[in-house]
């Protein structure tokens, strides 16, 4: 069967910059005198790696509290300009119109649009009446991976059709004000908004291609990430540690994946990985056995843009691009269920 190669990438963020130590000095401002030990808590800022991070909404608009109604609009608006420019970039890379596009795969966690972000844009694009459209939510930080394996798959399954993937999220919105717990703080000291495009096509071109897909999801583990939904927005879900998570379970959930591929990870030439934080990039180079700084695109998007959930692998991948890819590729990421998703990379210099 013919495989689906990447014609071309693009990622996106808005334009408002937020300084890690604005976020810090506000986020005291905010929780210091309402949580118990909050000094504790805030080294937290210090230890993610990051520098500074994009939102949808000038700075000052997340210190005000808002409920659904203002979270919802400022997703309908912050997302559908995303994903024009972030879609209209790729598909200018890879010398297309939007009329060339038969299928768009949207994957967004953080907000939720009936119709879909691809329904609302699609005059705006300039989409054709008879694409194929799949909107997938819930993949959280898994979504980058997944959603790539499953517009891959979509790709391979009608050769010389192209097939958009679109991830967007805006994880801004939602920050919360009214929330004292450790999961909020993690939250508000991690994440911040951003999207990524690629365009795929079965058949012909392109050098870098999708070999295999795999996930592992592990059982009795809903609570390890996640949202909680109330009358106020979506609720962070962090109930268990992450890195320590990821040191001890991740390679042998790669080693059975990569075994279904027919591969191990001695095959593996690069890893590009999602990253959650500092400590979780860490936790992946000592999991993996890798030498202590191999990951340093994770670590630079990570400084740059925070975590932006789904598109933030994307974001890597591209750096990885310009620089030069290796024969051959694993990009993992880990999010909700809990589940860790991968895609095999097949690259001819």
């Amino acid at each position: 069967m013919h495989t689906a190669a990447l014609l071309s990438l693009a990622t996106s963020v808005p334009p408002h910059t937020f300084l890690q130590k604005d976020v810090l000095a506000a986020a005291w401002d905010i929780f210091g005198s309402r949580f118990p030990d909050y000094e504790r808590f805030a080294s937290i800022f210090h230890n993610t790696g990051i520098v500074k991070r994009h939102g949808v909404k000038p700075f000052d608009w997340y210190l005000q509290p808002r409920g659904w109604p203002e979270r919802t609009e400022a997703f309908f608006e912050g997302a559908e300009a995303l994903f024009v420019d972030v879609a209209g970039k790729a598909l200018a890379d890879a010398g297309l119109m939007a009329t060339d596009v038969d299928t768009v795969v949207t994957v967004c966690s953080t907000g939720i649009a009936t119709p879909s972000l691809d329904a609302r844009v699609a005059r705006r694009m300039g989409f054709r009446s008879d694409i194929s459209r799949v909107p997938v939510f819930g993949l959280g930080c898994a979504g980058g991976a997944s959603g790539l394996s499953i517009a891959s798959r979509l790709a391979q399954a009608r050769p010389g059709t192209n097939v958009l993937l679109v991830t967007i999220e805006l994880c801004s919105l939602a920050l919360r004000l009214d929330e004292l717990t450790k999961a909020n703080i993690i939250a508000t000291s991690l994440f911040g908004d951003g999207a990524a495009a690629i365009v795929l096509r079965a058949g012909d071109g392109g050098a870098t291609r999708i070999e295999h897909t795999g996930e592992h999801l592990w059982p009795d583990t809903l609570d390890v990430m996640g949202w909680s939904v109330d009358p106020l927005g979506f609720g962070v879900i962090l109930r268990r540690t992450v890195p320590e998570f990821v040191t001890e379970r991740l390679k042998p959930a790669l080693t059975k994946i990569l075994a279904r591929m027919q591969l191990s990870i001695a095959e593996i030439d690069k890893f590009i990985c999602h990253p959650g934080g500092a400590k979780v990039i860490n936790a992946i180079e000592s999991a993996l056995a890798l030498d202590q700084g191999t990951l340093e695109h994770e670590r630079q998007v990570i400084a740059d843009y925070g975590n932006m959930s789904a598109p933030t692998v994307l974001f890597i991948l591209e750096r990885a691009r310009a620089k030069g890819l290796p024969a051959r590729s694993l990009l993992t990421a880990l999010g909700p269920g809990f589940t860790a998703s991968c895609v095999s990379l097949r690259h001819a210099a």
